[in-house]
């Protein structure tokens, strides 16, 4: 990119003008259209986009600071660019506040050269509540507004992995997938409420993960609305003790009414685990009834952890049903955290995470 594009672009912008910041003006228009199949991605920041597979890439909702070269990146590669939306469903109960943050995110989307909004809000709320209400029309009037003042934008709402209240998220599902285009289904983080035994598992065990789609589907919601979300990461859990049959028992953190939870582990990267494996105490094994991968290692006190991850095996194994039902598409969180390091071993494992996306 021109830095010279870029510096005008700062200046005039701090003058309130709507000043193109790439190169050829015509990349600051928005992407129309609606794409068959849909690659949807998120990103965190940095620079790691720049080594992203973009023939495969649809969608791209931007949750770093906003970066006009990826904007300018993305849509020469034909893929949309959206805003991150979030906000405390207290604060837009009023319809005052809520048109008015709807108002907000529609201008800079606008300032931006964004192509829509993807909505993450993963509040709990009981249903009949004012919140409950409000984030319905919230969804509702924001894919309105979107699709009236920025022509072919596009509106997506991230739901929890199931739609059975899942942390309390009893939303509308219905209601908000008629109103908006995509549901972007987060099917990780699984594990966040542990009504059994305190033990790791798998972040997003297989038939757990494609029950729930069966679930969504069964409501009567359009598979051509559904996204599936695969995890890129995995959670590293120390041992309290591990059983003669390998079962890793972990420490009591509640949440929202379980009394254990995935956030007695840490969240550790795909790049990370690919190192972390090689030197572990077991290697990689495989989980039958889950279908997962998982490995132990000890770290530099002695002590036992247990890590659970996806791999291309365990990805494949969900995104297959993906084209078996006819969903609109797939996608990951988050696109950063492979190895982008150019190493042979590491372009080999980053380019088979970025195939599992389309099944095996």
């Amino acid at each position: 990119m021109s830095w010279l594009f870029v510096f005008l672009w700062m200046a005039v912008g701090l003058c309130g003008a709507n000043v193109c910041p790439c190169e050829r003006p015509q990349l600051c228009e928005q992407i129309r259209g609606q794409r068959d199949f849909e690659v949807f991605l998120f990103d965190v920041g940095g620079t790691t986009w720049k080594s992203y597979n973009w023939s495969m890439i649809t969608t791209i909702a931007t949750f770093g600071e906003y970066d006009a070269e990826l904007m300018c990146y993305a849509h020469s590669n034909g893929a949309r660019v959206l805003l991150k939306g979030d906000v405390p469903l207290v604060n837009i109960v009023d319809k005052e506040n809520r048109t008015a943050w709807i108002r907000d995110k529609v201008d800079l989307a606008k300032r931006q050269f964004m192509d829509g909004i993807n909505i993450d809000i993963e509040q709990a709320v009981d249903k009949g509540s004012p919140e409950y209400q409000a984030l319905t029309d919230l969804v509702r009037e924001t894919t309105e507004a979107f699709h009236r003042e920025i022509p072919g934008s596009q509106v997506s709402f991230d739901v929890a992995w199931s739609p059975n209240c899942i942390d309390r998220r009893c939303y509308d599902y219905v209601s908000i997938a008629e109103s908006c285009d995509l549901l972007f289904v987060m099917s990780y983080d699984e594990q966040s409420q542990i009504m059994g035994d305190c033990i790791a598992m798998a972040n997003a065990p297989v038939n757990q993960t494609l029950n729930a789609y069966d679930q969504y589907l069964g409501m009567k919601i359009d598979p051509k609305k559904l996204l599936m979300g695969v995890p890129w990461y995995g959670y590293d859990y120390s041992c309290l003790s591990l059983s003669e049959e390998g079962k890793c028992s972990i420490a009591k953190v509640p949440f929202r009414g379980a009394p254990c939870s995935d956030a007695a582990g840490r969240q550790k990267t795909y790049k990370w685990i690919m190192k972390q494996v090689d030197s572990s105490m077991t290697g990689r094994m495989w989980d039958s009834q889950q279908m997962a991968p998982y490995f132990n290692y000890k770290n530099e006190e002695g002590q036992i952890h247990q890590v659970w991850y996806d791999d291309p095996q365990s990805i494949c194994l969900k995104t297959d049903y993906v084209k078996t039902k006819g969903l609109r598409g797939v996608g990951m969180w988050n696109a950063n955290i492979l190895d982008y390091s150019g190493e042979t071993v590491a372009q080999q494992q980053t380019q088979k995470m970025w195939n599992a996306l389309l099944g095996c």
